[in-house]
């Protein structure tokens, strides 16, 4: 597949999820293939994200684990010493075993890394940092996206999830300026390893988007750790004294002073100084690049992947979009990624997790629904003493039986979850669920049993 009217068949700017493998797999396909990276190959989720982030998430779990061992035998000593700088350090260095991973994957197939910012110039032309020129017949932005941070006096001061994973200590006191599922994930990181956390965001809701009663659930548990949180609270000024702690105004409530402040607050979409506009590329209003359903922008030789899109921000989903993207173009085989039944994930303590309608939303739009619903102590946490309780929820189409949506909190709810989300996918009934024989003891069992 050459075509010397241009020096690539593909360039694609950035070699993230969607990125890396829209490149891997065009260059499978015979097309002659440049990424360009002007950070680290691997991107969000795995240099700064899903990746470094759950390996911090099973650290924080062993503070639990710990104490409850004792119930079951395991003299363990206390306090158990915890050394921040040891699980940073091996987290990071997994980081970089990764990265070099995800750049073999893509030399070994072909694919030129160019380390370089690249910016558009025009349809079918970039420029390079390294003060190249370059043209490609298809272009592919997936540049990802970057963590928001509100325009507040002293922002400075505050640090990003980015930042979140280099800290020298964890610090004694922290305010996490968010709700959704990084300020919750980060927020039972930080604790669980000492922190004193506080959750401060502008409305009255957290994790919006998911069910209301996991969501509930999850709150109800955090205040009982003794995580604080700030409703209805924004943003005044942040002021650094003269012994380094920050002193977080805010409107509503009493100042709060803290030793490191993170926000939680949204991402951005990468397209800022990408020469975007050269090649006539519409963005909507924050500022993501607008796509058609087979990812194709408003320039018809210059397509985009990923958070860049701002659709669905999430790792699986990205490299969907880059998978289709390689075969329709390159591949001779044409296909769209479905945006139906996607399941998710928060990593909070304890985790949630849900695929398909909410409650709400299955009301919104079949106005019959018949909901199902299981509220019990896990068996572990019964022996350890502990009093939190998990949740599952199943929301079936009152006309049909078909379940359209499932969603939990408690233990392992993402593991157990990715299954569920299969029948969810595939159409099942409630009645196929009951006809289901328990793996027992298990929690998720309950699944077939729900009343």
């Amino acid at each position: 597949m050459t075509d010397t009217t241009y020096d690539y068949n593909l360039f694609v700017i950035g070699a993230g999820s969607g990125g890396t493998r829209a490149a891997r797999v065009s260059a499978a396909h015979g097309a002659k293939v440049a990424v360009a990276e002007e950070y680290r190959v691997g991107g969000t989720c795995v240099i700064r994200g899903c990746v470094p982030k759950k390996l911090l998430v099973y650290g924080a779990h062993f503070a639990e684990d710990l104490r409850d061992a004792k119930k079951f035998g395991w003299n363990v000593p206390e306090p158990c010493d915890f050394s921040w700088p040891t699980l940073r350090d091996n987290v990071l260095a997994e980081v970089d075993r990764l990265n070099g991973a995800y750049t073999q994957t893509l030399t070994s197939h072909g694919v030129e890394i160019i380390n370089a910012r690249a910016e558009v110039t025009g349809p079918h032309s970039l420029k390079l940092s390294d003060g190249r020129e370059v043209t490609a017949e298809t272009i592919l932005i997936a540049v990802g996206a970057h963590p928001a941070v509100p325009d507040v006096p002293g922002k400075e001061h505050g640090i990003t999830s980015n930042e979140a994973f280099h800290l020298d200590t964890v610090p004694k006191r922290m305010l996490i300026a968010g709700a959704g599922y990084i300020a919750n994930e980060f927020a039972g990181i930080f604790h669980q390893f000492g922190a004193h956390v506080i959750l401060m965001n502008r409305t009255q809701e957290i994790l919006r988007g998911y069910d209301l009663q996991i969501r509930d659930r999850l709150l109800q548990i955090s205040m009982m750790k003794g995580l604080e949180f700030r409703f209805d609270a924004q943003f005044e000024k942040i002021v650094k004294e003269a012994d380094g702690c920050l002193t977080v105004h805010m409107h509503g409530h009493e100042p709060v002073t803290v030793d490191c402040v993170m926000f939680a607050t949204g991402r951005v979409p990468n397209t800022h100084g990408l020469g975007l506009d050269t090649a006539g590329i519409e963005l909507d209003e924050k500022g993501a690049v607008q796509v058609d359903e087979d990812s194709r922008s408003s320039c018809p030789s210059i397509y985009a992947v990923g958070d860049v899109t701002n659709r669905v921000q999430l790792t699986p989903v990205a490299i969907r979009e880059g998978q289709a993207f390689a075969d329709s173009k390159y591949g001779g085989k044409p296909c769209r990624v479905d945006y139906d039944c996607i399941p998710s994930a928060v990593f909070s303590h304890p985790p949630l997790a849900g695929v398909g309608l909410t409650e709400s939303q299955a009301r919104e739009k079949l106005g019959s629904v018949k909901v199902y619903s299981s509220d019990f102590r896990p068996m572990k946490n019964v022996l350890a003493g502990r009093q939190e309780r998990a949740l599952y929820k199943m929301v079936c189409d009152g006309e049909t039986d078909r379940v359209v949506g499932i969603h939990m909190i408690g233990p392992d709810a993402p593991e157990i979850l990715q299954s569920a989300a299969i029948a969810v996918k595939a159409g099942l009934t409630k009645a196929q669920f009951d006809a289901t024989v328990a793996l027992h003891p298990s929690m998720a069992e309950e699944l077939v049993l729900l009343r």
